[in-house]
């Protein structure tokens, strides 16, 4: 090599370190990111920062339904409009900071105009049909249809007070925020890992409704694209012919996606389980059956003032009976988990922050109703109490104790 050729390579930039990497130089093979080995280089492993899998970083979904149904809980138990606009607040706080960003995610949206349009409804029903609440604040007179005499206790029209709307904005504000915390739930938590993480007992209804879950996203594109295909040829794509001439060819890749999947199920042993005694299948169907059936009964037991003793005590004994039934159920599932989730330390304290909320709801409407109860006769403004509404921000604890999930 001449002189001029060993000076012009010298005065050539280097990057930090003192040393060559350009393709030119150094050795064959090597990839940005990779580590050397003996034998050659193989790619980096992907972790978080903390060495794990990113999907063991996620919380386990069935905390999520628990803290949503815990403030729903808690919606029940109150008609103060105050407190339930705190708890709408503190679910909508929640799901802006830990939505994870999949298609699911943006349900809530969906819930939460379902909770306005339930309001609406409810508002249009006592300017309709009346409200049984007295009331002296006449707001507008409609014209009043007669009745038969069998239709009695039931009008079309008449005074529409001020007392009768405020009374059904505060019932239909109730069941718009129950039907916001279950959006919330649908938000947080990924509905294929939380059937997922069903027990053996319901395996097959778990895989049915997760193949259902993964099929609707197909169909719907299916539908898309063949509606575009027939726009771009000029063919109509509304209307019975075009829904006739659309429909068809959707439901035929259906019913191929539908063999290829059961082929693919059979060849890998789905459907195969373990012998159990027929005196074990019965107690397994009794009291998983009955079990259920009390679960029904000591929820409406709960959520009725009537049933406030025996609810709770039915309620604990037929989820222990559920239990039990679906805990000795599992004994034919002759499956593994792959890489189950992990119900740890944050997925207590997000159902416990939940349940707390509930808890202290409960109590505070059995010792103060008039706060969480306020009336409308006389028309009185309502007003916050303090520690129910301290109660309801612990609902916040999971925007700040649970991870975020980036799929």
């Amino acid at each position: 090599m001449r002189r001029s050729e060993r000076t012009a390579d010298a005065s050539r930039p280097r990057p930090e370190g003192g040393r060559d990497r350009s393709p030119d130089c150094g050795q064959p093979g090597r990839r940005s990111g990779s580590r050397p080995t003996e034998s050659g280089t193989r790619p980096a492993p992907v972790t978080t920062p903390a060495g794990r899998h990113p999907r063991r970083t996620a919380l386990h979904p069935g905390a999520w339904w628990l803290w949503s149904l815990a403030l729903g809980t808690a919606a029940t138990r109150t008609t103060n409009p105050l407190l339930l606009t705190l708890l709408i607040a503190t679910s909508a706080y929640v799901v802006a900071a830990r939505r994870p960003h999949t298609p699911t995610a943006r349900s809530y949206s969906a819930f939460a105009k379902l909770a306005l349009a339930v309001l609406v409804i409810r508002l249009l029903f006592a300017v309709v049909l009346g409200s049984p609440i007295p009331g002296s604040h006449v707001i507008v007179t409609l014209p009043e249809l007669p009745l038969p005499h069998w239709a009695q206790g039931i009008r079309l029209g008449g005074r529409v007070t001020a007392e009768g709307l405020l009374f059904a904005l505060y019932d239909g504000l109730e069941l718009a925020t129950l039907l916001i915390c279950v959006g919330a739930a649908n938000a947080l938590a990924n509905p294929a890992r939380l059937l997922k993480s069903l027990p053996g007992a319901l395996y097959e209804m778990g895989v049915a409704v997760v193949v259902a879950l993964t099929f609707a996203p197909n169909l719907i594109a299916d539908v898309q694209r063949l509606r575009a295909a027939r726009r771009l040829r000029g063919r109509p794509d509304k209307g019975v012919r075009g829904l006739l001439h659309v429909g068809l060819p959707v439901l035929e890749g259906a019913l191929e996606r539908s063999v290829s999947l059961a082929a693919a199920m059979d060849a890998r042993g789905y459907g195969r389980t373990a012998f159990v005694p027929a005196p074990v299948r019965r107690t397994t169907a009794a009291l998983t059956l009955g079990g259920l059936l009390g679960v029904c009964a000591g929820t409406y037991g709960l959520l009725t003032a009537e049933g406030g003793t025996y609810g709770l005590p039915v309620l604990l004994a037929s989820v222990a009976a559920a239990l039990a039934g679906l805990r000795l159920g599992g004994r034919r599932s002759l499956r593994t988990r792959y890489r189950p989730d992990r119900w740890d330390l944050r997925a207590w304290l997000v159902a416990g922050s939940g349940a707390a909320v509930a808890a202290l709801l409960t109590l505070a409407a059995a010792r103060d109703p008039e706060a969480l109860h306020p009336g409308v006769v006389p028309l009185v403004a309502p007003t916050l109490p303090l520690w129910p509404a301290a109660a309801v921000l612990l609902g916040l604890l999971p925007a700040f104790l649970a991870p975020k999930e980036t799929s």
